[in-house]
């Protein structure tokens, strides 16, 4: 074993093979320069230093904040050979000692070095061997492996001095990519962000919801394969996924958790946390095993309820860096307020609308029942320049009916008057429900909503459809004897539809006809239609479709 001495070689031929030395240096100095994307840096560094000392083999370590190689890439084996060897290396053996002792390391045989592991199966055999490592600002960043120098001659004084040369420019190469990777990654996320505020605040396709255009801009700007949004969800405060997009949404929407005490466990602020794959299958239960390596959760600020975003990534995914750490934060904290100011401005509309209410129910009140009363007086005081029958009775009958409308506009006056200032919106009243209606059963209900269902249901309309889906989760729960139950509402194309299906015992004929009857009228009070499809031991299919009113488009309040 030799050790890099600092020198040059001298001699009579020193001169000619440092001049093609330094040539080649040069251009490999050219080379891992050429490009700023990391990954394409680090592929080139390890090309030119097989190419600058004739190596056969080459690797280029990465060292993980558990001083392991976190990455470990190859030049001169085959996509096949690589395969049949199996996983890469770690850090052990000879590897593992320049991670320990960071300095350049040559040896004439490999498989001779006391820390030597041996090759494992299918592994080509190697002998010569040049190690150096590369550091950036005095912090070791990897290592280069070269081995078996062709010729079956072992690497020289002059190689280690040009590869030593070589890791000192990666070093700044490297640094640069990652400077340039982590401005890319800033800017992608802040441009998310951005995107994300416009669509909420702006109008949009009017096709997803707010918490659906919320996980579609955080999956773009994290470069994730699964961004969620969950919500602690009935009693016991477990979570749901109320919103996804990427990888098995359809597996993960409506999905609850069974440990209440998850929620607790995760972040309360907006600064996020790291889950490993475990974890990640606890907080998405729906997720399929080996889906998600890793991911990163945040809290949402809102107001009642809590949410989180998470967003992760496959295994062997590039891992997580501080600064999306710190972008995520920075977008959470974003969007949150175009959340925040959306509820806001919806809260004004509603008190705007309350508010002529209130000047309605006044009017009514002080003008027109008062005009009413003198009407009724006046008439009534007809009564003393007649004495024909006929016209006494038509002054009776018009005095009651004058009564009646009175009391009638009282009613209206205080139905006016007794509507919450702030109401809660239609999709929190539906989550409650669902919660409800499922508290003491042993069933998970999977609830999934879909499009702008705050923005495009009406009061009315939403008093019929959660009438339907109580009535319709009764009947599921008490009677079907089910194994799983889900709730599916969505808005599209000015339309509303809810499902609710069940893998029960099913029917030929309801045993009672009143609750169907119930929903039936329901749906012909709002001009839609409802479809009842079951089978004995297929289970049920409950099908309301429904108009949305004219005026109620399916684009969010901020900008209408």
């Amino acid at each position: 074993m030799t050790t890099y001495s600092g020198e040059w070689p001298t001699g009579a031929t020193a001169q000619p093979v440092a001049l093609a030395g330094v040539e080649n240096l040069l251009a490999a100095f050219a080379a891992i320069a050429d490009d700023l994307g990391l990954d394409t840096v680090l592929e080139r560094v390890i090309a030119a230093a097989c190419q600058l000392v004739d190596a056969r083999f080459g690797a280029l370590g990465v060292i993980g904040p558990d001083h392991r190689l976190s990455h470990f890439i190859t030049v001169g084996l085959e996509d096949d050979e690589i395969q049949r060897i199996g996983p890469l290396p770690t850090g052990h053996g000879v590897l593992g000692l320049l991670i320990t002792e960071p300095k350049p390391l040559r040896l004439s045989d490999l498989r001779e070095h006391p820390l030597a592991y041996g090759f494992p199966a299918n592994h080509p055999q190697m002998t010569s061997f040049l190690g150096v490592p590369i550091r950036i600002h005095e912090r070791i960043f990897g290592n280069l492996y070269l081995t078996e120098k062709n010729g079956g001659v072992d690497f020289s004084d002059a190689d280690e001095q040009l590869v030593v040369s070589l890791a000192s420019a990666a070093g700044v190469a490297i640094e640069n990519s990652r400077l340039f990777d982590e401005s890319n990654r800033r800017t992608r996320w802040l441009e998310g962000g951005l995107n994300a505020v416009k669509e909420l605040l702006g109008e949009h396709d009017g096709i997803r919801n707010d918490l659906e255009i919320l996980a579609t801009h955080a999956l773009e700007a994290s470069h994730s394969i699964l961004a969620a949004v969950l919500r602690d969800f009935g009693n016991q405060r477990e979570l749901i996924c109320e919103a996804a997009d990427g990888v098995e949404v359809e597996a993960l929407l409506g999905r609850q958790t069974r440990d209440a005490r998850l929620v607790d466990r995760l972040p309360s602020t907006l600064s996020p946390v790291l889950l490993n794959a475990d974890e990640v299958a606890e907080v998405l239960p729906g997720a399929p095993a080996g889906t998600i390596g890793t991911a990163l959760c945040c809290r949402l600020p809102d107001e009642g309820d809590r949410r989180f975003l998470v967003i992760g990534r496959a295994p062997g995914a590039p891992q997580f860096t501080d600064v999306d750490h710190e972008m995520m934060r920075t977008f959470a904290s974003h969007v949150s307020l175009a959340l925040e100011l959306l509820r806001v401005h919806r809260q004004r509309e509603q008190e705007a609308v309350f508010g002529d209410r209130d000047r309605i129910a006044r009017d009514l009140h002080d003008v027109v029942i008062q005009r009413l009363f003198a009407a009724g007086l006046s008439i009534q005081s007809l009564r003393k320049y007649t004495a024909d029958v006929e016209a006494l009775n038509r002054i009776s009958a018009v005095t009651t009916e004058l009564d009646s409308t009175i009391r009638e506009l009282r009613d209206t006056i205080y139905s006016l008057r007794s509507v919450p200032q702030v109401t809660p919106t239609f999709t929190s009243t539906v989550f409650s429900l669902v919660a409800e209606a499922f508290d003491g059963h042993d069933l998970d209900p999977v609830l999934q909503l879909s499009g702008p269902l705050d923005a495009a249901v009406d009061d009315e309309r939403a008093d019929h459809v959660r009438a339907v889906l109580l009535e319709g989760l009764s009947n599921a729960l008490r009677h079907a004897d089910a194994h799983a139950i889900t709730v599916m509402l969505r808005a599209r194309d000015e339309h509303l539809e809810l499902r609710i299906t069940d893998d029960g015992r099913g029917f030929e004929t309801p045993s009672r006809s009143s609750g169907l009857a119930n929903m039936k009228r329901r749906a012909e009070l709002c001009d839609g239609t409802l479809s009842i499809t079951s089978t004995p031991g297929g289970g049920t299919d409950v099908r309301l479709e429904i108009p949305l009113a004219a005026n109620e488009k399916t684009t969010p309040p901020a900008s209408r």
